[in-house]
């Protein structure tokens, strides 16, 4: 299961995680200044009304302070017996504001008041910032979450169409969106595309030239090489003649590969006929390599591509692996049912594993040889273009028990006459 956050989560999220710190620094701000103004308001109209019963006092008349109250906070009877006039917020369940002065050496006039209802509007307040704050909050990452998903698919599409690029469909594009930086990848990539077609047709189109102008002295070289007289000159000469031979062939239908220049005719055949007639077309395979019959079925198919593929499977065992070489015929379950599947082992030392990672990972490279049963030389690029074609699978292994091993998959298999041998 893949838990990794895609990007139209993470916008939504970042999206979010801002809104809240803007709404809650917002909060903070309006509370604390409502809250310094309304208290700054309160003190002032008190020392206002202090001043008045100072005077009130002086004259002799009654005025709604205190001398001396009793529960004059301790630290207002401390500041005020200094000689300071004070006004001061005892906080609590029910906050009363002071305000005090000293109007002798040891009287104290002091009135007060109850600071609840400023604390219950700052209560409403506070509500109301929570409330607002909330709201702004999800309607910012609904609209960030609409926008990173917009993204989202954007740079999905734009891989998704890139990885089809890198498995081979060069005709892939991505459309246009936007003037951001994912419609500049876009375009980057559509160039990309585009120019790397251009290459790879230019390749093929330089591989099948020379192949073709080698075919013909190449054709001459074989037969002059008949005609020499027999002898270890002339076996020597006669086998490397044929070896260019079969890699001009070769080169030739990797370049017909690379262009689909190919028509596929199927037919129902048996897959272990098949498997029969790639074994025995191979000078080498005699006394080496066994055909093993498990579960035979019946495959639509091309039979002559399927035997060029197991040809070019055992051929590549016999050079680069060990003796005895097993192709065995079997019926698998796999995602599309039970199908067909040929799998050719060799007793060698087996694939390296960096070789292995990349025939698991892009299939066989052109040329590309290591030890022992390392070799992937065309025979295994044209197997693999081969299955392609054929719309079968073509995978590579170790074997448990030791040796590289192949499996052909096939489709549209049933079970045929016969069991195992």
């Amino acid at each position: 299961m893949n838990t990794r956050l895609n990007l139209g989560t993470k916008v939504a999220l970042a999206v979010a995680a801002a809104a809240v710190c803007v709404a809650s620094a917002v909060g903070l701000l309006v509370h604390r200044i409502t809250a310094a103004d309304k208290l700054a308001t309160a003190r002032s109209d008190m020392d206002q009304r202090l001043m008045a019963a100072v005077y009130d006092q002086a004259a002799g008349r009654t005025s709604e302070a205190r001398l001396d109250p009793p529960n004059l906070p301790a630290d207002v009877s401390s500041a005020v017996r200094r000689g300071v006039r004070v006004t001061y917020l005892q906080d609590g369940p029910d906050p009363v504001l002071w305000a005090a002065t000293r109007i002798s050496d040891r009287t104290v006039l002091a009135l007060s008041r109850p600071y609840g209802r400023e604390a219950d509007e700052l209560a409403t307040l506070d509500r109301t910032l929570v409330t607002t704050g909330a709201a702004a909050t999800v309607a910012v990452s609904l609209a960030g979450l609409a926008l990173g998903v917009r993204m989202g698919r954007r740079a999905t599409a734009a891989a998704r169409t890139a990885e089809r690029i890198a498995h081979g469909d060069l005709d892939a594009r991505i459309g246009p969106q936007g003037r951001d930086e994912i419609a500049w990848l876009a375009a980057s990539v559509n160039t990309m595309a585009d120019a790397l077609g251009a290459r790879l047709e230019a390749e093929r189109r330089v591989t099948a030239d020379i192949a073709h102008e080698l075919r013909t002295p190449v054709a001459a070289m074989v037969t002059a090489a008949g005609l020499l007289p027999p002898g270890p000159a002339a076996e020597l000469v006669t086998g490397g003649v044929h070896k260019l031979r079969g890699l001009v062939e070769d080169v030739l239908e990797v370049a017909r590969l690379d262009a689909d220049a190919v028509l596929v005719e199927t037919e129902t055949r048996q897959v272990s006929a098949m498997a029969r007639r790639a074994v025995a077309g191979l000078d080498a395979a005699e006394g080496v390599v066994g055909v093993r019959i498990v579960t035979d079925a019946l495959a639509e198919t091309d039979p002559r591509r399927v035997e060029r593929i197991l040809t070019n499977l055992v051929g590549n065992a016999l050079r680069h692996g060990a003796p005895p070489v097993t192709v065995e015929v079997d019926v698998e379950k796999d995602r599309d049912g039970d199908g067909p599947v040929v799998r050719v082992r060799d007793h060698g030392p087996g694939f390296p594993p960096d070789l292995l990672s990349v025939l698991t990972a892009s299939g066989p490279q052109r040329f590309r040889t290591g030890c022992g049963s390392a070799g992937t030389g065309l025979g295994l690029t044209i197997a693999s273009g081969q299955a392609r074609l054929l719309g079968a699978r073509l995978t590579f292994r170790n074997h448990p028990d030791g040796g590289a091993e192949a499996t052909l998959s096939l489709t549209g298999g049933g079970p045929a006459d016969g069991g195992a041998e």
